[in-house]
């Protein structure tokens, strides 16, 4: 190759010498000649191959089922081959055409030598692209942060190749590259803080599979709540549910709290957990003749029968005086609504009745006496389950009058001018 290039390059100036011209004229016109026949061979060759390497690749794809070669059409990897070879002509005919020229051999030679650096990086880069795209289409690997570990790789490979270009540029070999690499090495781990804890929460949150992409996470530092989109070195992005994106660093999902709620997605039910207050002055014990009204409640009716039975059987045997109800066993209107609340939950479609379900008395509050509903809804779509809950709370506020029970309100600034 060497010997072609020089028979290439080298012939013009003794033809020039030949016909009379001087030693410096026939040298600078045979250069000019040279480098422009050098542009045009390296512009013939780019063409040529560009055609070549782009019409195979394309050819290959439509051939093959994979789409791996699809990807490395789309990221146009036989475009940037296609620039790389005539550079690598360029880069062994300089020595040859500025022979006489130790300068500029040196200059040029190095700035081609930086850009044939640049140049394999950015296909490798390109690669590496195709196959993160790749990667994402496999169900297995979908929800895996494949940007993390691609831009590991990526600044490993361009730190390898900023050091080949200052060795180049330069003159420094690559013991003495090291040893300031050492030295400036505290430097370069305070430049670099946030992209080595980003590698290191990547793989802590790879390796104990804490979030995926397409998971649900909830963080209130950073108001974030919504759908994991990406996950990379740096940042991961959450597309919340009002259609903004937040930006987290990524170190932050293994030094902060967050919620992922993709354990309630996996399960066989969403919770419902919420209560209504009841005002603490109308709970009382019930009478015979509410008792016999509310028996016509469909859901409660043999409840009472049997219970009223039972506490009767009680207070009798125990001689249990009844002029007062405070005295013995009492049904009370609480109670009752309590058990009216339990019923229609387990009648209620939608709801799993595998899971735990019941109505519950919370700690009395300064603003009445919490009675909490908690149970399991089958369909976990967000809007499906809003509903779902907005009916079963519907029909419980409805119903509170029913037991002569009501629920507290702060009073307005308007009730409290009524008479």
């Amino acid at each position: 190759m060497h010997n072609i290039l020089e028979k290439l390059f080298n012939f013009l100036y003794p033809i020039f010498r030949k016909i009379g011209l001087g030693s410096g004229f026939a040298s600078y016109l045979s250069l000019f000649l040279n480098i422009a026949l050098l542009c045009v061979l390296a512009y013939a060759i780019y063409v040529i191959f560009r055609l070549i390497l782009v019409t195979v690749m394309v050819l290959i794809a439509q051939k093959t089922k994979t789409k791996f070669d699809d990807l490395l059409v789309t990221n146009k990897t036989a475009k940037y081959i296609a620039h790389l070879i005539p550079f690598l002509f360029i880069y062994k005919s300089v020595p040859i055409i500025l022979e006489r020229y130790e300068y500029w051999e040196g200059v040029f030679g190095k700035f081609v030598g930086i850009y044939i650096v640049l140049l394999i990086l950015w296909i490798i880069r390109t690669v590496f692209n195709a196959l993160r795209d790749y990667l994402k289409l496999k169900p297995r690997y979908s929800d895996k942060p494949i940007d993390s570990f691609i831009q590991v790789i990526m600044i490993i490979l361009w730190a390898v190749g900023i050091a080949v270009i200052f060795s180049k540029l330069f003159d420094i070999n690559q013991k003495e590259l090291l040893t300031i690499l050492g030295a400036v090495s505290a430097v370069i781990i305070l430049i670099f803080r946030d992209t080595i804890l980003g590698f290191v929460s990547s793989v802590q949150v790879s390796i104990n599979d804490m979030v995926r992409i397409g998971d649900w996470i909830t963080m209130d530092r950073f108001g974030a709540d919504g759908d994991v989109i990406e996950i990379n070195l740096a940042t991961v992005k959450v597309r919340n549910f009002d259609n903004t994106t937040t930006t987290i660093p990524t170190y932050s999902l293994s030094s902060d709290s967050f919620q992922n709620w993709r354990g309630m997605l996996n399960s066989d039910g969403r919770r419902i957990k919420r209560h209504i207050l009841i005002k603490a002055s109308s709970i009382r014990f019930l009478e015979e003749k509410e008792l016999n009204n509310l028996k016509q409640i469909h859901l409660i009716s043999d409840y009472i029968d049997s219970r009223k039975t039972e506490i009767d059987t009680y207070n009798i045997s125990n001689r249990i005086d009844k002029s007062l109800p405070i005295n013995g066993r009492n049904l009370t209107n609480l109670g009752l609504f309590r058990k009216y609340i339990t019923e229609y939950l387990y009648n209620y479609p939608g709801l799993n009745k595998n899971m735990l379900m019941l109505c519950r008395q919370l700690q009395s509050t300064s603003h009445g006496v919490p009675l909490e509903v908690y149970a399991f809804s089958e369909d976990k779509s967000f809007a499906n389950y809003e509903y779902l809950m907005s009916d079963i709370f519907d029909h419980i506020i409805a119903s509170v009058g029913y037991f002569d029970l009501e629920i507290f309100e702060l009073s307005s600034e308007k009730d409290s001018h009524l008479p």
